[in-house]
């Protein structure tokens, strides 16, 4: 089945990047001349997808406001708000869970509304593009007919506390089987050094396991554990793995909204040059 839907979660208060996401949404914030969930939605569209859901709350009316104004996006773009109340235990798999009725028993690809990827052109042997990680996602995913497929990138041991940690089947190549997935373990502990790079697929038996899911780490309903219980099941869980020339942004992080301002302003066709000549001059060292 073709896959043509899409959830983006963007709930997530941003308190991390305080005081720029006081007044704004983190999803809003300025990457170079585009905010941070243009990028998400335009990849979503290159690869295909027609229907996008945005999981917000009624603080975010800013990301409504411009997608209805957006007159570059083609397809159609819906809304779910995530109530917050105190005590509740919220987290990915909750949010996850709001989009059962608009996936209406199909699969669908979730994106985190705070990463984006970048990846540097490149083509293949035979001058053909190469397929880019949601591409790679979709066709490893009905490759092996799995349950979920997950983008996974190498991390420094020192920051696997930070992820889901995969701990996969065998030999780990472009794309790999898991037997299991961790959230946040110690360095001691880890399985591997691969950890879950925001981009997944899923099949709509997810949202069973979903409802399934106890209280985790951080006291929130974290998705990993929705997907251990999925690998429990004895159903298929794949990874793909992201290439030299692919990144990800975390925007969630200030180090990595930096990083991501200063590396897309150098892209920009129109400024980057200039931009590029102002950073030399200021280092004295070139930018690659």
């Amino acid at each position: 089945m073709k896959i043509r839907k899409a959830v983006i979660p963007a709930a997530g208060l941003g308190t991390r990047l305080s005081p720029l996401t006081d007044f704004q949404p983190k999803e809003m914030l300025p990457v170079g001349r585009k905010p941070v969930l243009q990028y998400v939605v335009e990849e979503l569209r290159a690869a295909g997808i027609e229907h996008i859901l945005i999981i917000t709350t009624q603080n975010k009316k800013s990301i409504e406001d411009y997608f209805s104004s957006s007159k570059f996006l083609s397809g159609q773009v819906f809304y779910v708000h995530q109530m917050i109340r105190p005590g509740l235990p919220y987290g990915l798999a909750y949010a996850i869970g709001l989009a059962e009725g608009f996936t209406d028993n199909e699969p669908f690809i979730v994106c985190l509304g705070d990463c984006i990827m970048k990846s540097d052109d490149l083509v293949t042997a035979d001058s053909e593009p190469e397929r880019t990680l949601l591409q790679r996602l979709v066709h490893t995913h009905q490759n092996h007919n799995a349950a979920a497929t997950i983008a996974f990138e190498e991390v420094a041991l020192e920051k696997v506390s930070r992820y889901g940690i995969a701990k996969p089947c065998g030999p780990v190549g472009e794309d790999f089987r898991l037997d299991d997935i961790v959230e946040k373990p110690s360095r001691e502990k880890t399985p591997s050094n691969l950890a879950v790079a925001a981009r997944y697929i899923f099949e709509p038996e997810i949202f069973s396991h979903i409802r399934q899911t106890q209280v985790g780490v951080g006291g929130e309903l974290q998705l990993t554990d929705s997907i251990r219980s999925l690998l429990k099941s004895g159903r298929p869980v794949w990874g793909v793995t992201l290439r030299e020339n692919e990144a990800r942004y975390d925007i969630g992080r200030l180090t990595g909204y930096f990083r991501a301002f200063f590396d897309f302003s150098l892209a920009d066709e129109d400024f980057g040059e200039e931009f590029r000549q102002y950073v030399t001059k200021r280092t004295n060292k070139p930018i690659d």
